[in-house]
């Protein structure tokens, strides 16, 4: 397996619990979120807000206690979007199983200050820069 950084890193507590015991999918896709956002942001240099999320898949499960890394790689660049795919993987609380529990999509446009749509190469304060009377 190739050598990766997770971009969160959580343990699984009981109020992240389903009715059934098992992890909230819920949870998992918000975890999930918070990791590519940071990922977006990043890449982005900037304010990355996420307008949908596809591709979901469950494949295995977690238990209370277990702990979660989400990692996450740039798919695909567009003008103002950044999609994002998302991997969540479980390690067992005592132990080094680990079992790929969750994967999505997610797909993230840039803001500018205004919270308007801008480029991708280009930063937020770039897309916004200070007026020279404003100097």
């Amino acid at each position: 397996m190739e050598t990766r950084s997770p971009l969160i890193r959580v343990t699984a507590m009981p109020t992240d619990l389903n009715p059934y015991g098992g992890v909230f999918g819920g949870w998992l896709m918000s975890q999930m979120a918070l990791g590519a956002g940071s990922l977006a942001s990043r890449e982005g240099e900037g304010k990355a807000v996420v307008v949908s999320a596809t591709d979901f898949a469950f494949p295995g499960a977690m238990q209370v206690g277990d702990e979660l890394s989400v990692y996450c790689e740039v798919l695909a660049t567009g003008n103002t979007s950044l999609t994002v795919a998302a991997e969540a993987i479980a390690r067992t609380r005592n132990g080094t199983a680990e079992t790929k529990v969750a994967q999505g999509t997610f797909k993230f446009v840039l803001l500018d200050d205004e919270d308007k749509p801008r480029p991708v190469r280009m930063s937020a304060k770039a897309a916004n820069p200070v007026p020279e009377n404003d100097a």
